[in-house]
């Protein structure tokens, strides 16, 4: 397998094993990546705040990795995981949570200033 990072990282788009359903576009670099596959669960590499993090960290919404799949060019990973709670920092379940024209199509599962009180996501 040769997986091509560009600047270092390569985009994981995260799917819910059940439902099927997408739920976040990250980023992780070979620390991460390395790190998601030793401990089985979803670890990326924050390209604002320049560190590596492991879903959940603060909040408690892990996402435990079942597969890695790369495409065919192998430059764009999948993984498919059994997410604990909500994917999205701002309390959705997913990230992609609203239309192109804004409109939310799902609720929030929690309050995000609740659980990221005096942290910075």
């Amino acid at each position: 397998m040769n997986l091509k990072f560009v600047d270092g990282l390569i985009p994981v788009i995260v799917q819910e094993q059940e439902t099927r359903e997408v739920l976040m576009l990250a980023y992780a670099s070979k620390e991460a990546l390395e790190l998601t596959k030793t401990t089985g669960y979803a670890h990326y590499y924050s390209r604002s705040r320049q560190k590596i993090w492991r879903k959940g960290e603060e909040s408690g919404h892990v996402q435990r990795v079942i597969r890695i799949l790369t495409d065919c060019d192998e430059d764009a990973l999948l993984y498919e995981v059994e997410q604990k709670g909500a994917a999205c920092h701002t309390g959705h379940m997913t990230c992609f949570y609203r239309t192109i024209e804004g409109e939310e199509i799902c609720g929030k599962i929690f309050d995000p200033d609740n659980v990221y009180a005096n942290k910075d996501v």
